[in-house]
């Protein structure tokens, strides 16, 4: 299936050589626009300034990067102000795509299909938008201009997290998020909490960036994500709109059209309620399939606008104070949906849906600490210990970010790191809103009001899962490699996440390849004892011990 796609991509490339252009031939009009001449004027190790816009670089290790201006000056300045942080991410980017492809060959090759793959994404993106990544990528490093220009690059890289769900043998995503208002908030009003799980490094997660920008047009609003991304994945603006972002199951797409993280800016930057974020959403045709949780102010409550290429629908919850999501749509237009019933049947997604619903029954009245606990538990159904890193789990110990908004208060907390882990750090819109001037080198958090960091990161099993992670990688490449694994390798990985079922399954598939079947079964069953992530991995497991007992000879 997927040989027969990439050759019909490549067959699509013989016809749209002029297409490719397309998107240089848009960057040269830009050229030609009025370009104002930026030079730093502050310049310290965790501070930058250029006019009334800097980036901070706070106690807890986010970058803080305070914007205003037209589309071009937005760009230009946040290309200036985060230049080293954009190339830090662009390396460790393609140094993913590089442990993904090996083969410098295969790296052109896959280069070329993604440049046909995308060669019309300029015509979905709003000129603004265009305008503001024209201003950024002016600031890009120059490592990859022998891939492509950089303008055509930063727009690529924009559908990066919808190439990362749509294809999912990258596996980058798995988010999950909650909302409640009412009854199940301690105050009354609407609590919002989400896990942005997308992986694609631990290097591409170490800078987190939270942008706070006043454009000249629409509203003010905070996002998190990083540099070289102007789209939104988590972000709310000043009238108390919030916006996330959670993946659904995707066809494999055609042809890139709007990344959904520049509709999600979209209405964070003109949206003020529902009707107005539906409005925005409904325009825009996008590649993947993906659901937009939406929190008002204005409303008191959340709403999710289920997107896919082919369908569109909205889902609020009846007669409930609250509101969950995970991966699988929920509204009447996918009832009857071969794939999303397929992902509830076979991934991890009902499997957290169900603990986000046993959380809310354990800890009701929801405040922003209680939402970190959630955010932050490890732990399966019935306070199960399932292994660390399973992705049944809320936490999965690899989110890009944690984030909780109190939108009537305009109140965000952003996790530092690692993963949703570290302290939660609190930002107050109103007071960073209220002046459009900030200008001494200081953080615009609140920290009064930080959640402190899990006490799970200073003990011993946080330990031990680092070093499991790192013993993991060695594990696989020898696996791959067919190197030899000794007893004493095997016993020591397995004793540092011992109630995860792949440390089970890797090992009783290296004995099976050795013919060594007794061996085999005895971990096969192991981890078939385990809480295992899906059901293709508990197929695959079962397919293994079943031609092990067909052998008949289990010594």
């Amino acid at each position: 299936m997927m040989k027969r796609y990439w050759l019909a991509i490549w067959i699509a490339s013989l016809f749209s050589s002029c297409a490719l252009n397309g998107a240089l031939k848009e960057k040269a009009r830009f050229k030609q626009l009025e370009i104002p001449k930026l030079k730093l004027a502050d310049s310290m190790d965790n501070y930058l300034a250029i006019d009334s816009s800097f980036l901070f670089h706070n106690a807890q290790g986010l970058w803080e990067l305070y914007v205003g201006g037209n589309p071009i000056e937005i760009g230009l300045k946040t290309g200036i102000l985060t230049k080293s942080l954009y190339a830090y991410q662009e390396r460790a980017f393609f140094t993913k795509i590089q442990e993904f492809i090996p083969s410098e060959r295969k790296q052109r090759w896959m280069m070329r299909l993604t440049k046909i793959y995308n060669r019309n994404i300029h015509k979905y993106i709003p000129l603004e938008y265009k305008k503001e990544i024209f201003g950024l990528s002016n600031y890009a490093s120059s490592n990859y201009n022998g891939l492509m220009d950089p303008y055509q690059r930063n727009l690529f890289l924009h559908g990066a997290h919808d190439l990362g769900h749509a294809f999912q043998d990258l596996a980058l995503v798995g988010c999950s998020s909650l909302a409640a208002w009412g009854s199940k908030s301690a105050d009354g009003e609407l609590i919002i909490g989400r896990n942005f799980d997308f992986y694609a490094g631990d290097d591409f997660s170490h800078n987190k960036l939270v942008s706070i920008v006043q454009p000249d047009s629409g509203y003010s609003f905070l996002s998190v994500g990083w540099a070289g991304m102007i789209g939104v994945v988590s972000g709310m603006n000043s009238e108390g709109l919030t916006v996330t972002l959670n993946a659904g199951k995707s066809s494999i797409p055609w042809a890139a059209k709007t990344p959904i993280s520049i509709v999600a800016r979209e209405i964070l930057q003109y949206a003020r309620n529902f009707k107005e974020a539906i409005a925005i959403a409904k325009k825009h045709p996008i590649f993947i399939s993906e659901s937009l949780m939406i929190g008002s102010a204005a409303e008191g409550r959340a709403i999710l606008i289920e997107m896919s290429p082919h369908k569109f629908d909205v889902f609020e919850s009846d007669n409930a104070d609250y509101l969950l999501c995970t991966n699988h749509f929920q509204s009447n237009a996918y009832q009857s949906d071969k794939r999303n019933q397929k992902q509830i049947e076979e991934s991890h997604s009902a499997y957290r849906y169900e603990l986000l619903t046993e959380q809310l029954q354990q800890q009701d009245k929801l405040t922003a600490p209680k939402v970190a606990a959630i955010l932050r538990d490890r732990n399966g159904l019935k306070n199960k210990e399932i292994g660390y890193g399973n992705e049944k789990a809320l936490n999965q110990l690899l989110a890009h970010h944690g984030i909780i908004f109190q939108p009537q208060k305009r109140l965000i907390w952003v996790s530092a790191n690692p993963y949703q882990l570290g302290e939660f750090v609190c930002y107050d819109l109103n007071k960073i809103f209220a002046s459009h001037t900030h200008r001494a080198a200081y953080s615009l958090a609140n920290t009064a009001l930080n959640i402190p960091q899990d006490t799970f990161l200073t003990s011993k099993a946080y330990r031990d899962y680092e070093d499991y992670r790192k013993q993991d990688r060695v594990i696989d490449r020898k696996l791959k490699s067919d190197e030899k694994i000794t007893e004493s390798e095997w016993q020591e990985y397995q004793k540092l996440n011992p109630l995860f079922w792949a440390v089970y399954y890797k090992r009783g598939k290296y004995y099976f390849e050795q013919k060594r079947f007794g061996e085999a079964l005895k971990q096969l069953q192991q981890a078939d004892s385990c809480e295992v992530t899906t059901l293709a991995d508990r197929k695959n497991i079962a397919s293994y011990i079943h031609k092990i007992e067909k052998k008949g000879d289990n010594r």
